[in-house]
């Protein structure tokens, strides 16, 4: 099924169509025109949905990076307002998707429906590099969204996910890999 204009078409099967659980729908994305770095997360979880905010969990490690490379600090406004004078713009690759839990792994894949980034990119021309917070990203990205030709060309990059379930890297070792891609 074509999603917002830039989904693959994938065939599903009826016993993939009946999947329990809720739908989850992402936020808008925090950018302005100029932003020259794209930061794409999966899909808000569930303390982030709840919150009405990106990375809300209070052991998820994506604001206490951003504070240590832009000094996004205060209020959630003010932490994406930093993000914004740094050129950053944060968005999630899925608009919605069935996802009971917060995991990415438990994300139903046949009910994902991607975010249109040709229009995104349309309006945001200036982005150079996007980064991916942690590979389910980039994979997800990979699988579903055809950019066209107006979209341009851009860096890739999968960072390791500030997510509390990846502890197999240290706080130290994921800044220096966010530092190197944001810098």
């Amino acid at each position: 099924m074509a999603t917002r204009g830039s989904a693959k078409e994938t065939n599903i099967s009826a016993e993939q169509q009946e999947t329990p659980g809720a739908s989850s729908a992402g936020f808008p994305p925090v950018a302005r025109e100029d932003a020259r770095i794209l930061i794409l997360g999966s899909l808000p979880g569930q303390r982030s949905l709840q919150a009405g905010q990106y990375y809300a969990h209070p052991q998820n490690a994506f604001w206490r990076i951003m504070q240590d490379l832009t000094g996004a600090s205060g209020t959630y406004e003010q932490r994406c307002a930093a993000l914004c004078e740094h050129r950053i713009a944060l968005w999630d690759v899925l608009a919605s998707s069935v996802r009971p839990g917060s995991m990415d792994a438990d994300i139903a894949m046949h009910t994902a429906e991607a975010n249109d980034f040709n229009r995104f990119f349309s309006i945001h021309r200036r982005i150079e590099r996007i980064c991916f917070n942690g590979r389910k990203a980039g994979d997800m990205f990979q699988r579903l969204v055809v950019l066209d030709e107006t979209a341009g060309t851009r860096q890739f990059e999968i960072l390791p996910s500030t997510s509390p379930a990846y502890a197999s890297m240290t706080y130290a070792d994921k800044l220096a890999k966010w530092r190197r891609a944001i810098a």
